[in-house]
């Protein structure tokens, strides 16, 4: 007689597949708490201790871990010398192996959970069991998820047992579940242990979340992973109400946005396009945020992705349904907004609640054969640390500008350079080869979308230190007033006297902000 070895913390359709493969003549083996639900649906089981001759000890913390189960799973069918060790030492074999883990993602999920109750929802006995069986796949089905036991029952009532590539799937599958499973162990005491950043390994543990209908062209295949425990205000968390699926852009565009709007506590309107803001605007009303950013580059706003910190109400839908945006990402909508923006049907609505929250984590690319892993960059300007190199200091509403400024060219891809006047980005330019050129097109920018005024007495901000003063006479010829930036080149003087002589401010921070 065939055995099946069942032993389930998640016990969604346990008892019913063990009846069916009752039913088609195999022995089932149970324990604990799946044992007891498995008799009680009517379907005969042994108990391990029965196989074994050892009863569970320590709690439950002993039961599996013996020869007389380890044995009959791990024999190698087509070997007889294993075959015939098995008949002398009295162990029948186990065919079917279908084991899930204690809930340990479940109980450090838990708010308050304390290490001790993490600790003991470390399942020992069940990754033996499992990877035993998918160690031993040309011999041995191991089941660790409910959603296969469909698909086993069928290929035994059909075929009369379950095929050799479904055996490999099913060990594959298993192995990467106690892999994530001990990775997110490793993960949850690592964060706790006194051990510097950065060690000799990196366990990292994600959940597919969501198919892609294709990644940043067509012709790429995508999927989403959500990283196990993602907290409040994460993409991972966002509400889905309206549209149709995201796109592999649409989630990278949106995760540019959600981090520019952390940067303010203000109502404030993001819009982004093609990973880099295009209109940053901060008001007294989300409405009024909302058509700052809008006016700030009418064009590009167009197809792109708004991130709101404030709920959006009617007010500030039926502006925004007058364009075609992708996606609005907001903290909340009233009934009134959606019933607004959901006249469109392609457009994608996204409630996030604590989306002003910081996300805990590190910040990580993909290169070429590795990982590159940093710190995520938090840091914000420190008024103590500010130095003014100028003859003259910014006014309140200069540094005011400027610090909004610093918060967008943060932001915004290396060489950055952001132009700001009365909560509003003014010039935004991103991603040039060299500074000036990066200078040009944000003053450019401006003048086309709000009017050369726009510039006087605007504050300009620069992502890394001016190598020339070039840039520097650029703003200034357009009449920017107030000039924040990191410093530290061996030039900076060269920058300094162009300020003095067009009577600019000029603020010199100590840090940069480079985004490549």
């Amino acid at each position: 007689m065939k055995r099946a070895l069942i032993s389930v913390s998640d016990k969604r359709g346990a008892a019913e597949f063990a009846g069916s493969l009752a039913a088609l003549g195999y022995e089932i083996v149970s324990t604990g708490g799946t044992l007891a639900a498995v008799r009680e649906a009517g379907v005969a089981a042994k108990s391990v201790s029965d196989i074994t001759g050892f009863p569970e000890c320590l709690g439950g913390r002993v039961k599996t871990l013996h020869p007389m189960l380890h044995g009959g799973i791990l024999a190698v069918r087509s070997s007889a010398s294993h075959m015939d060790e098995l008949v002398a030492l009295g162990i029948g074999t186990i065919d079917i192996v279908a084991v899930n883990l204690y809930p340990f993602k479940e109980t450090i999920l838990r708010p308050g959970a304390p290490l001790a109750e993490a600790v003991e929802n470390i399942d020992i006995g069940g990754p033996s069991m499992i990877r035993a069986a998918a160690k031993n796949y040309a011999g041995v089905a191991v089941v660790c998820d409910p959603d296969d036991y469909g698909a086993v029952i069928r290929e035994l009532s059909e075929d009369g047992g379950i095929s050799h590539r479904t055996r490999f799937r099913l060990a594959a599958k298993a192995f990467a579940y106690t892999a994530a499973y001990d990775a997110l162990i490793a993960d949850y005491l690592g964060k706790r242990a006194d051990t510097p950043p950065f060690g000799g390994t990196l366990t990292l543990t994600y959940e597919k979340r969501q198919p892609l209908r294709y990644g940043e062209n067509p012709h790429q295949s995508a999927a989403f992973y959500a990283e196990t425990g993602a907290g409040a205000g994460t993409l991972a968390a966002a509400e889905f109400l309206h549209g149709k699926e995201l796109s592999f852009n649409n989630i990278s565009d949106l995760n540019g946005a959600l981090a520019l709007v952390r940067e303010f506590a203000e109502p404030t309107a993001v819009a982004v396009k093609h990973g880099n803001p295009c209109g940053v605007g901060s008001a007294g009303t989300i409405r009024a945020a909302y058509l700052k950013a809008y006016a700030a580059d009418t064009v590009s706003i167009f197809g792109g992705i708004i991130a709101l910190n404030r709920p959006v109400d009617a007010a500030t839908a039926a502006e925004i349904h007058k364009i075609f945006v992708e996606i609005v990402c907001a903290p909340d909508f009233s009934e009134d907004a959606l019933a607004i923006l959901r006249q469109k049907k392609n457009i994608r609505l996204l409630r996030l609640p604590g989306m002003s929250e910081r996300p805990a984590g590190y910040d990580m690319r993909k290169v070429s054969g590795g990982l590159l892993v940093q710190e995520p960059d938090d840091a914000d300007l420190d008024p103590s640390a500010l130095a003014v190199v100028t003859r003259r200091a910014p006014t309140d509403s200069e540094t005011a500008d400027l610090r909004f400024a610093w918060k967008i060219v943060k932001h915004v891809r290396s060489n950055a350079i952001a132009i700001a006047k009365g909560g509003q980005s003014v010039g935004i330019g991103a991603g040039q080869v060299n500074r000036v050129w990066a200078a040009k097109q944000a003053v450019e920018h401006a003048a086309e979308f709000l009017g050369a005024d726009a510039l006087r007495g605007a504050a300009l901000a620069s992502d890394a230190f001016f190598p020339f003063p070039d840039s520097v006479e650029a703003a200034a010829a357009a009449g920017v007033s107030a000039i924040i930036h990191p410093g530290g080149s061996r030039n900076d003087q060269a920058s300094i006297d162009v300020c003095d002589a067009n009577g600019i401010a000029m603020v010199v921070t100590g840090i940069r902000h480079f985004k490549h």
